[in-house]
């Protein structure tokens, strides 16, 4: 189990919000880490594993010519499969991963090169993306990959929980 996931479900409940996942390289890893943590139904939508890209267009509605042109290791890509998992899943954040697991490079990329997004109505944007060059085989890659996203959404809630208790002081009789 992720060390961040009991953290992020425990914050995702505080909060009374929901996540969904849609997952490239990480085939499942990120929701299965969500899930592992006991009430995580409470929180948890579901997830995509959208491998393929024309999954990435059909299922989470990224933009086909986009992937065309940059193929799916891409920022922008990463956040509109994050969109598209808050969307399909009905949740209220979304997590993404997109890269390469190796051992060799993909798609221009050296092995290694990640992208993870998160989509929220409380993200300017509605959503942010990082790129990552994680060290390591398949599997360290992809453990990587999920603590990173998991770290993302754990700093989207420490911020909102921090707006939220703002808010809260510079109320009128407080």
């Amino acid at each position: 189990m992720s060390t961040a996931a009991p953290a992020v479900v425990a914050a995702l409940t505080a909060a009374g919000r929901t996540v969904a996942t849609a997952e490239s390289l990480t085939g499942g890893l990120l929701c299965a880490a969500l899930v592992d943590v006991p009430g995580a139904s409470a929180v948890v939508r579901g997830g995509v594993v959208a491998y393929a890209s024309e999954l990435k267009a059909g299922v989470l509605g990224v933009d086909a010519d986009a992937l065309a042109r940059t193929g799916p290791v891409d920022g922008a890509v990463a956040e509109q499969m994050a969109r598209g998992a808050r969307r399909v899943l009905g949740a209220d954040v979304g997590l993404a991963t997109t890269g390469v697991a190796g051992p060799g490079p993909a798609d221009g990329f050296p092995a290694g090169t990640v992208f993870v997004a998160v989509a929220a109505d409380d993200l300017p944007g509605g959503a942010r993306h990082v790129r990552l060059q994680v060290p390591g085989d398949r599997a360290a890659v992809r453990g990587e990959t999920v603590r990173a996203v998991l770290a993302e959404l754990a700093a989207l809630l420490g911020a909102a929980a921090g707006a939220r208790s703002e808010e809260q002081d510079a109320a009128p009789g407080s």
